[in-house]
């Protein structure tokens, strides 16, 4: 019970800061100039593509992929900047003291300031990357393949970053924390291309170096395998767009993702519950 009343503060806490509407307009903002540059793109490709033909198919998928890529990238913003000082500016502040009191424990603070940011992210997925499915559909009615499993391997990708800055704060300055989170997620981003041209070239010393990357920050080979997931086959095979890749992570990769953020979660836990305030 306690818990859900840490989850429900969080929310609301988030709520009075603004943090909650900004990125609903910001991705507002987004949706509208992506629907409105998906609407004369294609009106002006069926003029010259056959409807239906591979061509019109490669091309619409390729638009949908690009307005997820930046989803990804915004759901990556969000999972970091969101908690980055719910628990370090609470301890510079001392209003920790005031929260962590009994018969409230220390790992129900944690866990209920985890759920909250897991909630708010869960919304801003389905309302951001849904967002750019429905307009793609709406105008071209085009649909993605495996599209709600896309979707999840994003959320997860947001969950793992969320987590790394939550544990991050039991220890670091809020600006310590921030660098930490998105320099893990560079880490992993440049790891994840190298891994991909690895595979191209067949170097299995850059491939081997890209799967280590993803062992520290699994965020980009989850972005990966949602991109191998939402492409058609044949797209997959041809190659065609930036978005294919030339080695799709495993399922293997999923369940370590699922079991990385547990194993932050718990380190957060102890972390906090060592924490001198």
């Amino acid at each position: 019970m306690n818990t859900l009343v840490i989850t429900r503060l969080t929310i609301q806490e988030a709520r009075r800061r603004k943090l909650l509407w900004t990125a609903l307009l910001l991705g507002l903002a987004f949706l509208a100039f992506f629907g409105i540059g998906l609407y004369f793109m294609y009106r002006d490709a069926v003029q010259h593509i056959t409807a239906q033909s591979m061509q019109l198919n490669i091309l619409l998928n390729f638009a949908l992929m690009a307005g997820l890529y930046t989803v990804n990238f915004l759901v990556v913003m969000m999972a970091v900047l969101t908690p980055v000082d719910t628990l370090s500016g609470e301890i510079t502040s001392h209003t920790i003291q005031c929260i962590v009191t009994k018969p409230l424990n220390r790992w129900e603070v944690v866990v209920g300031k985890w759920l909250g940011f897991v909630v708010m992210l869960l919304l801003y997925v389905a309302f951001m990357a849904g967002g750019v499915m429905l307009i793609v559909y709406a105008i071209t009615r085009y649909n993605a393949p495996n599209a709600w499993e896309g979707i999840g391997l994003m959320l997860l990708a947001g969950l793992v970053l969320l987590t790394v800055s939550i544990l991050g704060g039991t220890r670091l300055s809020t600006l310590a924390n921030g660098v930490l989170g998105f320099g893990l997620y560079g880490l992993a981003f440049i790891g994840g291309w190298i891994e991909q041209i690895g595979a191209l070239v067949r170097n299995e010393t850059a491939v081997n170096l890209g799967i280590m990357t993803s062992l520290v920050m699994p965020s980009e080979a989850l972005w990966k395998r949602a991109a191998y997931q939402m492409q058609p086959p044949v797209i997959r095979e041809l190659g065609v767009t930036p978005f294919s890749a030339a080695s799709a992570p495993s399922d293997a990769m999923i369940v370590y993702a699922g079991l990385y953020v547990l194993a932050i979660l718990g380190l957060a836990l102890w972390a906090f519950q060592r924490r001198d305030l």
